[in-house]
């Protein structure tokens, strides 16, 4: 079984967190996730989600402590997502690879229908905030 290794930013501002709906052409269209992705040989989990929030969302963040590591295997291939929680320094995120960016307060992280992936880090978060 393929395992790709990637990376999600729980981007946090003023209390609410930064969700990212899938386009309708990927894997898990229409479901919410923390933006971020695949990290590329010989780069590291931090520097991988700055490049990729560079490209997705066209803005830099600051890449903080790690929230959650999990697995899920999505037919052939095993999805080994890390989240680190972040925090903007530059820019406003701008959707050109998702459908849809939302800042959701924490508690209502579980209104959204996430990819299966995401859901670990999504019940830490809410139960973390007060």
């Amino acid at each position: 079984m393929a395992s790709i290794r990637v990376v999600g930013a729980v981007i946090v501002r003023d209390g609410s967190v930064l969700a990212a709906k899938r386009g309708t052409q990927k894997a898990q269209a229409g479901l919410w996730e923390f933006p971020g992705g695949k990290i590329e040989a010989g780069e590291s989990p931090d520097a991988a989600l700055r490049r990729e929030i560079t490209e997705e969302l066209g803005c830099t963040v600051v890449v903080g402590e790690r929230v959650e590591t999990t697995t899920h295997v999505y037919g052939t291939v095993a999805i080994e997502l890390t989240t680190f929680l972040c925090s903007l320094v530059e820019g406003e995120p701008v959707a050109s690879e998702h459908a849809e960016l939302r800042w959701v307060a924490a508690s209502g992280l579980h209104d959204l229908e996430w990819a299966p992936a995401d859901i670990p880090a999504v019940k830490k978060i809410a139960a973390d905030t007060p």
